[in-house]
């Protein structure tokens, strides 16, 4: 379980096992800026995440090629003039991947090298707090991967390294080749995780994270906004902008699921949002991941990391969501 401490603010703080990052218990995702969010947009988000205690944004160098117009890079950019703009470099953990740019694709070592100098280049810094393996790159054995990443980390780029959606025989093999070698370790993987996608993250990475002592966090941890109790039944996916991404949970056991959130959250006085994010973090989530478009978007995020769920509403949402453990 995490191990949590105040900020000035009163934000709920987490210590990354084997590290000196201490995050706030809610992880600013922001694939959103440079996309749907404008940079006045995604300026106004970061400065109310920081004002309500925040200090862990995470991002990819990848965000946001698919969108119309973009080839990748924006969402860094945008971090790094806010980090220019407001000097708050040394206020907020931030935390980037690599594999997945269309320039700088797979993690071979001159990609990553080349990769990671792009990214300090648009965040405007001279290092990148927390560094992930984005995706798996199955053309390059994990040596050289774990090599080129303790390299960024011996130069001073980087001063942690992180792995996310690798395999789990993968992800153990490189923590076996950084202890064969010396080599700087993962301290965090970084997998899909919500009360609607259980059984992959709970059979097959949380082991991971018990067997080599690193923290977790999690992405789509409100399962792409299905869990912030505004789809009730399937009529309500009709029509929507991100309907495919929904679609995986046009299911009776998903709406019945969400019908037990929302009742769990009016008994707490709470939203489903800042439920769904907690029971995250009830299961040793370290940080669950989650964007906001705009600053109205944020508050149910950050009233999460003050939540701490009473026993009951634990297990009524592990009896609910049990069809998709």
């Amino acid at each position: 379980m995490p191990i949590d401490s105040t900020n000035a603010l009163g934000g709920r703080m987490y210590q990354v096992k084997g590290t000196e990052l201490s995050v706030f218990e809610l992880a600013l995702g922001a694939n959103t800026f440079g996309w749907t969010s404008d940079k006045a947009d995604s300026f106004a988000v970061m400065d109310a995440y920081c004002e309500a205690g925040g200090n862990f944004i995470d991002t990819a160098d990848v965000y946001s090629a698919w969108g119309e117009g973009l080839k990748g890079g924006e969402s860094e950019t945008v971090i790094g003039e806010w980090l220019r703009e407001r000097k708050a470099r040394d206020q907020v953990v931030v935390a980037t991947k690599v594999s997945q740019h269309p320039d700088f694709p797979g993690l071979a070592p001159e990609n990553v090298k080349a990769a990671c100098d792009a990214s300090l280049k648009r965040l405007q810094t001279d290092y990148i707090d927390l560094y992930y393996a984005h995706f798996d790159d199955n053309k390059t054995p994990i040596v050289e991967m774990a090599a080129a990443f303790d390299s960024l980390v011996k130069a001073g780029k980087v001063r942690y390294v992180a792995m996310s959606n690798f395999s789990p025989e993968r992800m153990r093999e490189w923590f076996q080749v950084a202890a064969d070698a010396s080599l700087a370790a993962p301290v965090a993987i970084q997998n899909q995780y919500n009360l609607l996608y259980r059984k992959d993250f709970e059979e097959n990475y949380r082991p991971i994270c018990s067997e080599f002592g690193v923290s977790e966090f999690t992405y789509f941890s409100l399962a792409s906004g299905f869990l912030t109790g505004k789809y009730r039944k399937a009529e309500d996916l009709s029509g929507k902008d991100r309907s495919d991404f929904l679609s995986e949970y046009n299911r009776p056991e998903s709406f019945a699921l969400v019908d037990s959130l929302v009742k769990v959250a009016a008994e707490l006085e709470s939203t489903p949002t800042a439920v769904s994010l907690a029971w995250l973090r009830a299961k040793g989530v370290a940080s669950p991941i989650a964007s906001a478009r705009n600053p109205q978007q944020l508050k149910d995020l950050v009233a999460s990391a003050s939540l701490s769920l009473p026993a009951e509403a634990i297990a009524t949402l592990d009896e609910k969501s049990q069809p998709f453990a």
